[in-house]
This record gives structure tokens, sequence and C-alpha cells, in this order.
């Protein structure tokens, strides 16, 4: 299901752009403009499009959304299965999200995390994490716990959200191998 979205950049001028699932063809694009988002990021590791490559020949996107303005992709995000403890109980990350670096801003990165965490929920996911700037992801109620974390990060920076009302859960997560990625 396609959803038009419409935002206003700083000019007033309207950007109309649609989120949809990811189709067959997508592939490239995607790349790119994964590439393009994370080229200048503090925090990159510079694998973030090798790794959406990978979680899709493995078949674990999950939820795989594209951002298009005018018919040409301008943003992605990537769901995947995590496990808690070594086992999979409904929760998922998010990541990477990417937005063209000159659209940043625009709503779009917003608009496909809101997107697919409804997706989640009617999957009925027990719950989301994430890596990434507090202050982006608090927005959507993704919050610290300390009783859940991920080795080898700044906790700070590392966030869950319960989804359909369930329980977080106590332990360590751990992403699909192909975040594993040098």
């Amino acid at each position: 299901m396609s959803m038009p979205l419409a935002y206003f950049d700083t000019h007033w001028h309207k950007i109309v752009f649609i989120i949809r699932e990811e189709h067959s063809g997508d592939e490239s694009a995607i790349h790119e403009v994964t590439i393009d988002a994370f080229r200048h990021a503090e925090h990159s590791s510079g694998t973030e499009a090798t790794i959406v490559q990978e979680l899709r020949q493995s078949t674990a996107l999950e939820v795989s959304l594209v951002a298009t303005l005018d018919g040409v992709i301008r943003g992605h995000v990537a769901f995947s299965r995590i496990t808690i403890n070594g086992h999979y109980i409904g929760w998922y990350g998010l990541g990477p999200l990417s937005v063209h670096h000159m659209l940043h801003r625009q709503g779009i990165g917003q608009s496909l995390v809101k997107e697919g965490l409804q997706r989640l929920c009617s999957l009925g996911a027990a719950g989301c994490v994430v890596l990434g700037d507090p202050a982006f992801y608090k927005r959507f109620g993704f919050r610290n716990d300390e009783e859940l974390r991920l080795v080898g990060v700044p906790p700070t920076h590392f966030m869950v959200l319960s989804l359909n009302n369930n329980p977080i859960p106590c332990g360590t997560v751990a992403y699909h191998e192909a975040f594993s990625t040098n």
C-alpha cells in the first residue's frame, strides 16, 4: 500500500513523497540512497548499504520501505528480526534508515519510521530496538532501558520501544549477522 505524504520545506514549497514497500528492481536505488545518506554521517561504519544488501539476500528484511519523490527513491528504512539472549521473541531492529542528504529535515525519515512501526504492529511484533540519535528516535517513543542492551555500544544511543503493550524483556540483543559486515 502506498501512502502519499506532503511536507513543506523552509521556503514553503510543497514536497510530496510516497512511502511504499520495496519492490523488485529497487535494489540499486536503495543502495545508492543508503551510500549517499551515510557518506558524511559522523558515526557511520561505511557498511550500511552492504548490510541492507545482505539482509535482502538472506531474506531477513521483514519490513523494507522506500520513500519516493517524483518517482525516484530518496529514502529507505529496514526492519529485521533480532534475538534476545539467543532467541527470537517477536522483536525487531530498525535500521539502517537512509534519506538522501539534500532532503534531511523534510519529514521523510520520520514518515518511514512511523509507517514501519505501524507495519510491525500489524505483524504482531512485540517490540523494536534501534541504535541511533536519541534526539530523533525518542520522538517515536523509543527510550533507553538498562535491562535490554547491545554489547559494545553506548547505552545512551541504544533504545527500545514496546509494541502492542508487550513488556520489555531483559537481556542481550543480537542483530542479524549482516550487521557484522566489515
